[in-house]
């Protein structure tokens, strides 16, 4: 049987045969014969999906958001600025290992801005609010306005179904006061902005999930949230693997997130490396060179995401200073 054949009939349709979509191998005239061939196909099939998963999953993550000021990638989390050596130099040493700081864990990093769609660093707001300027630092338009009616303006971007705005908007009734607070509601909307390929969203779904025991459909939202770059996700598919038992799946993972310039997996690597001597019952599964290239990696990923301008925010965030 050729791949130009129906897996099941055996008719030549050329391009009218429809592919398997879960293992991409055979082709059939319809649903009719895909249903017939089912129970010759399954394990096959499965197996063949599950290969083009884990490709999908383990492949390098695309490139961070950047500001749309400074075009830096964006962090996840603030970096100790005495960590490292100062911004303009490029190359860190491999083992001055650049930490985030504990007191700024619950701090964004950028600011989403309804009138104009734009995620900006903290770095260029704070940069921008120094200069007396109360305005978009993108857009120019009235920043400080009513609750009111950055709400409205942020409807009207929901309305034209932007991703980012139907996420914030799906934070605000999270984060709500018990009043005005509405979990159906966040669900939903953050459910809309995941399927048009929001990563902070799906992370966000992941989280509802793992909070109500539902470790399946967690998992699967955070694996949509970490094949798109998000890096908090990639870190919580590596706990599920390791606590598991799937130590070789747990520490790709965790590569991968260090790789992008996360903390925690960074962290976790080199724990289990110091703890473990890179071992798991007889087997190498982190070797000393692996966490060498990982910390490189990691480190020049830090050093990408800073800037005079990052470094001066978070010494004034450091120092009581809130706004940003």
């Amino acid at each position: 049987m050729t791949v130009h054949c129906c897996a099941e009939c055996g008719e030549e349709g050329g391009v009218s045969l429809k592919t398997c979509k879960s293992c991409m191998l055979v082709k059939y005239c319809d649903a009719s014969c895909q249903r017939k061939h089912w129970p010759k196909h399954k394990k096959v099939c499965k197996l063949r999906a599950a290969e083009l998963r884990d490709e999908a999953l383990f492949k390098d993550p695309p490139d961070k958001d950047d500001c749309q000021i400074c075009f830096l990638p964006m962090p996840q989390k603030f970096f100790s600025c005495a960590s490292l050596p100062p911004a303009t130099i490029s190359s860190v040493p491999i083992y001055d290992f650049a930490r985030a700081n504990e007191e700024l864990e619950n701090h964004c990093t950028f600011n989403f801005f309804s009138c104009c769609g734009k995620s900006i660093c903290t770095g260029c707001i704070h940069s921008f609010a120094m200069t007396g300027n109360k305005k978009c630092p993108y857009c120019n338009s009235d920043r400080y306005k009513t609750n009111e009616e950055l709400l409205e303006k942020l409807m009207k971007r929901v309305a034209v179904n932007d991703a980012g705005a139907i996420c914030q908007l799906a934070k605000h009734y999270e984060d709500a006061n018990e009043t005005h607070q509405d979990h159906a509601k966040s669900t939903e909307l953050y459910s809309r902005a995941a399927n048009l390929g929001c990563s902070e969203s799906h992370f966000c779904i992941g989280l509802k999930y793992d909070k109500a025991g539902d470790l399946k459909q967690a998992k699967f939202h955070f694996e949509a949230a970490a094949m798109a770059g998000h890096e908090m996700a990639r870190f919580n598919l590596g706990v599920y693997e390791y606590n598991s038992g799937n130590i070789e799946r747990a520490t790709k993972h965790w590569t991968i997130a260090a790789s992008t310039g996360n903390y925690i997996a960074m962290h976790e690597l080199r724990a289990f490396f110091e703890r473990e001597g890179g071992n798991f019952y007889g087997k190498r599964i982190v070797s000393r060179e692996s966490i060498d290239s990982t910390l490189e990696a990691y480190n020049d990923s830090c050093v990408e995401m800073r800037s005079e301008a990052r470094d001066v925010c978070i010494r004034v965030m450091l120092g009581g200073g809130t706004n940003i």
